[in-house]
């Protein structure tokens, strides 16, 4: 049985102050690396050895995927990162907090900027110094392709064709691999795999740090997927980050 994991990074700084992150490189709290340790320890009992590593260019999914390997004593396995992996760009709210931004805007319109498919939030000016066209560490990317404001359609469209191009086709002659990434991002995944459709993808919250495992047959297909972990704490902590609006 060959095996896909998923993990998002462990919780970061702005994910305890409920701000929206998107391509803000934001770090790991106290509590978020303590959270891929954890998820290290769940991998290792449960006999995870990977053959390839996928993440994001942003460091609080690096710094979780470098925690899982030590963890596992695998940091020898091979890491490849991309951009495409990045989280969901929130446009002009990235750094505000959520539920005062709920106060302002009304909560069911920052529900729709976060859940909905295809309503992006309104976009960063090109001269904004949250803009990754200014960022170093886009240097080497075209700026038409760095977007300044996404939908939770338009981070899939940018997430699966490396998905497909690059890592499932990994799957063929390797064993098992792990991605550390971000919830939107993840979701794109997740939806395709799973064929959810666009209402329903959106009620999808993954939780932080908590290993997601895809398990396929000989022929790559998705023969099972499943949460490792206490399944009440993992439902609870889904229910959570749907609250977080109403939360300061």
């Amino acid at each position: 049985m060959k095996k896909i994991v998923l993990l998002r990074h462990g919780q970061s700084l702005w994910n305890k102050e409920n701000k929206f992150t998107g391509w803000t490189d934001v770090i790991l709290t106290p509590e978020g690396l303590q959270e891929a340790k954890k998820a290290a320890i769940l991998l290792r009992e449960n006999n995870f050895n990977f053959d390839y590593c996928f993440t994001s260019y942003l460091s609080r999914a690096i710094d979780t995927l470098n925690i899982v390997l030590k963890g596992l004593n695998q940091e020898y396995l091979p890491v490849e990162k991309s951009w495409r992996l990045n989280e969901k760009h929130y446009g002009v709210l990235q750094g505000l907090n959520k539920a005062e931004t709920a106060e302002k805007y009304g909560a069911k319109q920052v529900q729709i900027w976060r859940r909905s498919f295809d309503i992006a939030p309104a976009p960063l000016d090109e001269e904004d110094p949250r803009n990754p066209a200014l960022d170093p560490m886009y240097r080497k990317i075209p700026k038409e392709l760095l977007p300044r404001t996404e939908s939770l359609k338009d981070a899939i469209n940018r997430a699966l064709p490396y998905w497909q191009e690059n890592i499932f086709p990994k799957l063929k002659d390797n064993d098992n691999l792990l991605i550390v990434a971000h919830g939107n991002s993840l979701r794109g995944i997740i939806k395709h795999l799973k064929n959810i459709s666009n209402d329903d993808i959106v009620n999808l919250n993954l939780p932080t740090a908590v290993p997601y495992v895809f398990e396929f047959d000989d022929n790559l297909k998705l023969v099972k997927d499943y949460f490792l972990g206490n399944q009440d704490e993992i439902k609870k902590l889904m229910a959570d980050i749907a609250n977080q609006v109403s939360k300061k």
